[in-house]
């Protein structure tokens, strides 16, 4: 048996071109790997009312960890209609299988690195080295959801809070509802596994990013242990920002900020702002890491539009293959990978079209294996 087995997920669209970039950089490492195919995507919830199905949960049970490509995900009504005829009046129900993924393995930490390599035209700078922290479990993605809302929650609603008799004049049908819940334990656990890191890759500061001034519950907690685990950590700074601020400092000055944590909403839109920041979705990569479990993936969507064209820039998958390699503890191996995205960036002979150029995804993959 190898040494490390991989689930591998290509998903829709482009998410098949880049993992397919992945798999020439992976292959030149002549690492103990084996790769196992699983089903996963869009074409499973319209054939078989499962974007996600049981087979595939079973599989990553069976795997070290997870590559993943990219996923197409639309709203329910046009879910509904593209779903095979015999499922429509099954009650199948879409929800997002990366979501999913999330917390049936309950992969908690969402890490994002965002960090500026010299030569990319479409750097905001050179200096950016951002690591987004992102509690990836709670918060508005929990999937706890209401519409219409149900009568005994409406009244209950009423009963415990005065804030809640201002919609009484409204219809439960014309009432949406989404629950963010943010738990301590949670919240401990992501802020820890930021000062962590931090520590370990010499970091000063780690940057809470909430906000506790209007979400006062919620942000509130999270910024109040915070605080109390800052104080295990006396060498490195906590600073403390709202989000909407911590939009526009990142703007300003994102050079004056290394490791960022926030909840799983916040969490999402920072990590896109500072991914834009050091060349745009085509160069981040994620691990969706638990105790005992990871799923790997690129950020950026299925751009179905591009599917099996090889445009797409594939630098944020190979990235994620380095996040993955980490995991493992093969250091050495995702280290000559990052290098070898280095210089590819740093030459600028070898361009994606998002980068004004117009190499291929596999001719960007062939050209960092050259470099390995």
């Amino acid at each position: 048996m190898a040494k490390y087995r991989i689930a591998w997920l290509p998903g829709d669209g482009v998410g098949n071109d880049v993992m397919e970039a992945a798999r020439i950089v992976l292959e030149s490492l002549n690492l103990d790997i084996e790769t196992i195919h699983g089903d996963i995507g869009w074409e499973f919830w319209c054939s078989e009312g499962d974007p996600l199905p049981a087979r595939t949960i079973e599989l990553l049970k069976q795997t070290d960890c997870c590559l993943f490509g990219a996923i197409t995900s639309k709203p329910k009504e046009e879910a509904e209609q593209e779903l095979a005829p015999e499922f429509k009046s099954k009650g199948c129900v879409y929800s997002s299988p990366i979501v999913r993924l999330r917390q049936e393995f309950n992969l908690h930490t969402n890490l994002r690195p965002c960090k500026a390599y010299s030569g990319n035209p479409l750097n905001y700078r050179d200096d950016i080295d951002i690591v987004v922290f992102r509690e990836n479990t709670e918060d508005l993605y929990s999937g706890i959801e209401f519409h219409p809302i149900p009568e005994r929650l409406r009244t209950l609603l009423r009963e415990e809070h005065s804030k809640m008799k201002r919609f009484d004049a409204v219809a439960s049908e014309d009432m949406a509802m989404t629950l963010r819940l943010i738990t301590r334990p949670a919240s401990q656990r992501i802020i820890r596994s930021a000062f962590d890191y931090a520590k370990a890759h010499g970091y000063s500061s780690v940057t809470v990013v909430e906000k506790p001034n209007v979400l006062r519950e919620t942000s509130g907690l999270f910024v109040r242990e915070a605080r109390k685990i800052a104080r295990e950590y006396p060498e490195i700074e906590l600073w403390e920002t709202n989000i909407d601020a911590m939009c526009m400092w990142l703007i300003k000055n994102p050079q004056d900020y290394g490791v960022l944590v926030t909840s799983n909403m916040f969490g999402d839109i920072i990590s896109d702002l500072s991914a834009q920041l050091v060349g745009g979705l085509g160069f981040s990569a994620s691990g969706n890491i638990g105790d005992s479990y990871a799923v790997f993936e690129p950020t950026h969507g299925s751009a179905p539009k591009y599917a099996g064209q090889y445009k797409v820039n594939p630098i944020a998958m190979i990235l994620t293959t380095k996040l993955m390699l980490d995991y493992l503890g093969e250091t050495e191996a995702a280290a000559r990978i990052e290098n070898a995205v280095k210089i590819v960036v740093q030459e600028g002979k070898v361009r994606t079209y998002d980068m004004g150029g117009a190499s291929s995804t596999l001719e960007t993959a062939e050209a960092i294996r050259a470099h390995l």
